[in-house]
């Protein structure tokens, strides 16, 4: 499914990607720790926590020996700044706890509320460190048993948590396919115009934002994901037909036209801002149900998401390879002379690349926002610097090599909560960025172009 040549013959390029990954990584991070956190009063959660990008949730299901919900158990939070929330388990076994700064949390258990009986597993040590995340969930796990004293020499107690390991992978499962909605949009424009789009991130963001607009006027879900992805295939229709077509036709150099991108990219988000404010706002304002299946809790918004996610993803392979239309996009992204000589129309094909990329990142901005349960007007230039990194990992301009590098960038992110705190786990895109440009620049599906 390979779209076209990649960049293993272009050092300039190359320095370019590097240079301004870089300088994208200072303004994520500077975004990230300028936005101002407080500590937190101490509170009773009666109603479920809710993630959103300023929120994380601290989060367990306590279950008796006999597998079933335990109730009534008080879960007490404490971290730095003086923060302290408890929260009480349901007739689930379920607590959950909010926070509004990412770090390390300490986690205990009030010995005092077990129910008759129930003796915690491990009970000279009832406390667990987690490291929260906003926007995401953090799990505390905790077991019961009707022997007193009894303890347990299992990878957790040794000091690794397969459970909590088991957790972040399926959220890296689900952050790898979101991200390959946006990822094969930007592969195919480069594929077929050698470009690489900086404002591909704020189709991102408008998708997830005409949602909510449609969502808050009284428009079905469903029906607002198909609208928002509509008409951000449509800007990309328009895109082509009033910028980059008569730029093409100047013959504009690539380096002209991503510094365009860039422009338009900083225009996006502050025309975001004007319009909806610098707040984060809700899709769904329903509070989240979570499902649990072997040991891994997601929402039924996450479940949605990712199985949208495959059959859209199946659906763009499938029109690659099977349909004319998908085998002129090919041709014309490996040589489009040659493709134009055949008698393919080049900038029809280039045309429905670019409204096709922009559909799928607004779907994928709907996708986020559901499973974020929030979007604002900086959510796509916070996940550019993964959907790039995941594009240059597979390979740039190949379709299946930016699912593959999306699912690899997806997972090695959210694996990496468990080690740092935080953001930073979005400083390892960068990272492997780096190391592919310099070790393997064509990347895992990538060819190298012989010049001369």
């Amino acid at each position: 499914m390979r779209l076209s040549t990649t960049i293993g013959s272009r050092p300039r390029l190359r320095q370019t990607l590097i240079v301004t990954a870089s300088a994208l990584l200072l303004g994520l991070l500077a975004a990230f720790f300028g936005v101002a956190t407080s500590p937190g009063a101490a509170h009773a959660a009666a109603a479920a926590c809710v993630t959103d990008p300023a929120t994380g949730c601290i989060q367990g299901t306590i279950r008796d020996a006999d597998g079933n919900g335990a109730k009534d158990i008080d879960v007490t939070a404490t971290g730095t700044g003086g923060f302290t929330a408890t929260s009480t388990t349901d007739s689930t076994g379920r607590w959950s706890i909010p926070v509004t700064a990412a770090g390390a949390y300490t986690v205990k258990v009030d010995i005092k509320s077990l129910p008759s009986g129930q003796f915690l597993v491990n009970a000279d040590n009832p406390e667990r460190t987690v490291n929260a995340t906003l926007g995401a969930n953090s799990s505390a796990l905790f077991a019961l048993t009707t022997e007193q004293g009894a303890t347990t020499t299992d990878a957790t107690a040794s000091g690794f948590d397969w459970q909590r390991f088991a957790q972040q992978f399926a959220s890296g499962i689900r952050l790898g396919l979101l991200l390959a909605l946006a990822a094969i949009g930007l592969s195919l424009i480069y594929g077929t115009t050698g470009l690489s789009s900086f404002s591909h991130g704020e189709q991102v963001t408008l998708g997830g934002l005409l949602a909510y607009s449609f969502t808050s006027i009284g428009v079905p879900l469903i029906l607002a994901a198909v609208l928002s992805t509509v008409i951000c295939a449509a800007t990309g229709f328009f895109q082509d037909m009033l910028i980059w077509k008569p730029l093409r036709k100047k013959r504009i150099s690539l380096t002209q036209l991503m510094i365009v991108t860039i422009g338009l990219s900083i225009a996006l988000q502050y025309t975001f801002q004007y319009f909806y404010g610098a707040g984060t706002v809700r899709i769904d304002r329903d509070n989240p149900q979570t499902v649990t299946f072997a040991g891994i809790t997601l929402t039924v918004q996450s479940y949605v998401a990712m199985g949208i996610s495959v059959v859209v993803l199946i659906g763009a392979g499938l029109f690659l390879l099977k349909t004319r239309t998908g085998r002129a996009t090919r041709a014309v992204s490996d040589n489009p002379a040659l493709a134009a000589a055949s008698g393919i129309d080049v900038d029809r094909i280039i045309r429905l690349v670019w409204t096709l990329a922009a559909g799928l990142a607004g779907l994928s901005g709907v996708m986020l926002g559901l499973v974020l349960n929030g979007v604002n007007w900086m959510t796509g230039l916070q996940i550019l610097l993964l959907i790039f990194a995941a594009v240059t990992l597979g390979g740039l301009g190949t379709a299946f090599g930016a699912l593959v590098g999306s699912m690899i960038i997806g997972i090695i992110v959210e694996l990496t909560n468990l080690w740092l705190p935080g953001d930073f786990k979005y400083a390892t895109a960068l990272l492997i960025l780096i190391l592919i440009l310099i070790f393997r620049p064509q990347g895992i599906f990538g060819r190298r172009e012989r010049v001369g």
